[in-house]
């Protein structure tokens, strides 16, 4: 393998294992269960080749977590799953966030960080589709 193709699959592999959970400390001693809104992102990046973009894009929505109504982060790259149908494998990156009810999403929304977020990634992505959840009783 070539240094460059090395270097390509490395980046692609760390990426693929780059599944991080973080937030505010309450976060850290509750389950993501104790959460009942889910906001689950999906991007889709322009240059989806470019490790660059895709690091930036993760470093980002990480930086999410800082927000205080934000209970726990959820970032996420394409796993290696079976081809199958029903699955999509065409996304960049997604993220998943935990609110404890839809105040605390409304808040995150307009946030400075989320705002500033939001602007940095307009121009690298080509699609992003949003589904916010209520747990069921």
């Amino acid at each position: 393998m070539s240094g460059a193709g090395r270097r390509q699959f490395l980046a692609g592999t760390a990426a693929a294992a780059g599944v991080a959970m973080t937030g505010s400390g309450s976060a850290q001693a509750a389950t993501v269960a104790d959460y009942p809104l889910v906001h689950h992102v999906f991007f889709w990046l322009k240059n989806p080749d470019s490790a660059e973009d895709l690091e930036k894009l993760l470093e980002g929505i990480k930086g999410l977590g800082e927000i205080p109504t934000v209970r726990a982060v959820h970032v996420g790259v394409p796993a290696s799953t079976e081809a199958r149908g029903v699955v999509d494998h065409s996304w960049s990156a997604s993220e998943i966030l935990y609110f404890d009810d839809e105040a605390g999403q409304a808040a995150y929304q307009v946030h400075p960080l989320h705002v500033a977020f939001a602007d940095m990634v307009t121009p690298m992505v080509d699609r992003v589709v949003v589904y916010d959840a209520r747990a069921a009783k």
